[in-house]
């Protein structure tokens, strides 16, 4: 191909269809999964298959973007077939798809795991799957964002104003969110950003919010962090549902090797525990008689989410203030952008993962965005960063 085709074919991987699979045994399910993307303009089904063997035997010659693949099918189930996907397709984006059970949701964990992007809880029943609006609007989405990233990056010298144009490349985030920064800095992936001085007051709490690649992440930063997290108590927001968040719980409790549950309406913050916001609920922190207190809130869904990140920073900042320690990771949306600014404005610290490191990098650019945060770092370096901070050194 000469410069000027492959300059042309890099110019427009923001209007290319995003190919999708869709893999299913239920023909219900397989019917209504491949309209729905059909319809998004930005979106094109290329192939369905009704099972792990199928899918695995086609995914060359189709060459899928993102494949949506079920976890329980005969001949070949999800789980089997992930891996082999994925060597067949290198860079393919795999959203798992699972009815709301405790075994699929610690399949799908372990998924994410094995290499698959994102996963979507399937409502229980055809006739629910083909009234949810939400089920619907989080399939599409997903697939859109991660059917873009898979396109950049099979062009990873692509210009980035022309990646950026793409409306889910950016994040919009509202002018007002921006607060007092410092002079914009470049980081080694994610472009220029005006930046806040670092806290100079001891963390007392930390504080993550994540999405999708949350699972992975959030793993990785616990492992590093581990028993340098025992003087503080750690709040994390992950967008899941109910039953995923009391699983997730449980493997960061592993990884980090703390105590690590959902949170309980009124027990009292403890350094050293891990609390997870629960699914379909919103965590916050309130002061209480003797110190800080969780609180689960039934309110709407914010940004969509329920969990939502912001609630969660907002009271945290309020309640800690310049003691806050708080990081954005991968994840659609831009949540967690209003929180980030609450945060710094309370003299806290806010740090958002890089686009390069990001699963789907929405959340931490809205952040990075808003001029609220003091640094924007690749994973590794980011759950360095946090280490050395509560520990009192420099970032």
């Amino acid at each position: 191909m000469d410069s000027v085709a492959t300059a042309d074919r890099r110019q427009n991987i923001v209007t290319d269809p995003v190919r999708v699979m869709v893999v299913d045994d239920s023909v219900v399910a397989r019917g209504l999964m491949t309209r729905w993307v059909d319809e998004d303009p930005e979106l094109a089904v290329i192939a369905s298959h009704r099972n792990g063997k199928l899918a695995v035997a086609d995914v060359m010659r189709s060459e899928p973007d993102v494949i949506i693949l079920d976890i329980e099918m005969p001949e070949m189930d999800g789980l089997t077939a992930l891996p082999l996907l994925l060597k067949a397709r290198p860079g393919v984006q795999i959203v798992m798809a699972s009815t709301l059970t405790r075994r699929n949701a610690e399949i799908s964990l372990k998924a994410l795991s094995l290499g698959a992007s994102d996963y979507i809880p399937k409502p229980d029943g055809n006739s629910s799957m083909t009234t949810s609006s939400d089920f619907r609007r989080d399939l599409v989405e997903k697939v859109r964002a991660l059917g873009r990233r898979c396109q950049r990056r099979r062009l990873p010298s692509a210009p980035r104003e022309a990646v950026a144009a793409h409306p889910v490349a950016r994040a919009a985030v509202s002018p007002s969110l921006a607060g007092e920064a410092v002079p914009a800095r470049r980081t080694a992936a994610s472009g220029s950003f005006k930046l806040r001085n670092w806290s100079s007051v001891m963390p007392k709490a930390l504080a993550i919010g994540s999405s999708t690649g949350g699972p992975q992440a959030l793993a990785k930063v616990m492992q590093t962090l581990g028993p340098g997290l025992k003087g503080v108590p750690v709040f994390i927001t992950q967008h899941m549902p109910a039953t995923f968040t009391a699983i997730l719980a449980e493997h960061l409790s592993k990884a980090s090797g703390l105590v690590a549950a959902e949170g309980v309406d009124g027990e009292s913050v403890t350094a050293g525990r891990i609390y997870v916001a629960p699914g379909g609920k919103h965590m916050l922190v309130r002061k209480g008689a003797t110190g800080p207190v969780i609180r689960l809130s039934d309110e709407p869904p914010v940004n969509f989410c329920k969990p939502a990140v912001d609630p969660m920073f907002q009271s945290i900042a309020e309640v800690y203030g310049p003691s806050v320690l708080s990081a954005i990771l991968t994840g659609m949306g831009s949540d967690g952008a209003r929180g980030a600014v609450a945060v710094a404005d309370h003299g806290g610290s806010v740090v958002a993962q890089d686009e390069e490191t990001s699963v789907v990098w929405g959340m931490p650019q809205a952040a990075a965005n808003s001029g609220a945060c003091a640094a924007v770092l690749p994973l590794d370096e980011l759950a360095a960063t946090l280490g050395r901070v509560l520990k009192g050194g420099r970032p």
